[in-house]
């Protein structure tokens, strides 16, 4: 059975939870209405991109995902609906979208929005004649293209990964944007270490689980996303470390022993 989703960068206690999940209510009685993620620190679009790209395919298909982030129209941005792998998504033309599904989507929808101005009436009347049945293309007009905006992948020069910290979760784990997929493409079968924020700080292996290394110290794992992750056993390594998004991560080559998981 199809949900509807929120994920917004609204406090748990702000009004604007009340205002939209009362419409839901009042416009498609019995829906599900699950909140995917709140709280994300205003207008950061990639925080919010990165949280939906990784959530959204666990819900059923047909499920209607509602984005508040970065959402008011005030630029003359669209509100639209894009349809993407059995998914539909509600939200303002602000290059979200391509985060999100980083191609092309199977149909994208501007909303009419006939004549109202308040973005949470609009994506509620969408969500609520999607949730119906409708069509997208009963809700607007359909257009060729969303605002793309470029996302931020790790780089490989020569036998160097450069990568940085996209998110950091609620235990101060810090999560890259470098992908098994392309650290394995460098390193596979060779030595190499692991370096954030500074050369001072790192390993030089790759741990299947927190409790592979002592507590306090400096370990790198793949998460369930397959991006690396770089953490401390038993500590909250963004503060230790004053890692924030944007903070650099460093795969180098190397050709000598030094203690790993050193930490100074």
């Amino acid at each position: 059975m199809a949900v509807i989703t929120l994920t917004t960068e609204w406090r748990a206690d702000d009004i604007y939870n009340g205002i939209i999940k009362g419409k839901l209510c009042s416009l498609c009685p019995g829906a599900i209405i699950i909140d995917n993620a709140s709280g994300i620190l205003p207008f950061d679009i990639s925080h919010a991109a990165f949280v939906i790209r990784n959530t959204y395919n666990n819900y059923p298909k047909g499920s209607v995902h509602i984005i508040c982030v970065h959402s008011e129209s005030g630029n003359g941005a669209r509100y639209l609906i894009v349809r993407a792998r059995d998914q539909f998504f509600i939200g303002t033309d602000n290059g979200i979208f391509n985060l999100i599904l980083n191609s092309d989507p199977d149909e994208i929808v501007s909303i009419d929005a006939g004549g109202k101005t308040d973005e949470l009436e609009i994506f509620a009347n969408a969500a609520a004649g999607l949730y119906s049945g409708k069509k997208p293309s009963q809700l607007g007009e359909t257009v060729n293209s969303i605002t793309e905006r470029m996302p931020l992948r790790a780089t490989i020069d020569k036998d160097v990964i450069i990568g940085s910290i996209i998110f950091i979760d609620s235990y101060g784990n810090a999560i890259s944007n470098i992908t098994r997929e392309v650290f394995y493409r460098v390193f596979e079968n060779r030595g190499f270490r692991i370096s954030i924020q500074s050369n001072k700080n790192y390993t030089e292996q790759i741990s299947r689980s927190y409790g592979d290394v002592a507590v306090g110290d400096l370990l790198a794992r793949f998460n369930s996303l397959d991006l690396l992750e770089i953490s401390i056993n038993g500590a909250n390594v963004s503060e230790l470390l004053s890692i924030e998004t944007g903070s650099s991560v460093r795969v180098d080559s190397t050709d000598k022993a030094a203690p790993a998981n050193r930490l100074f």
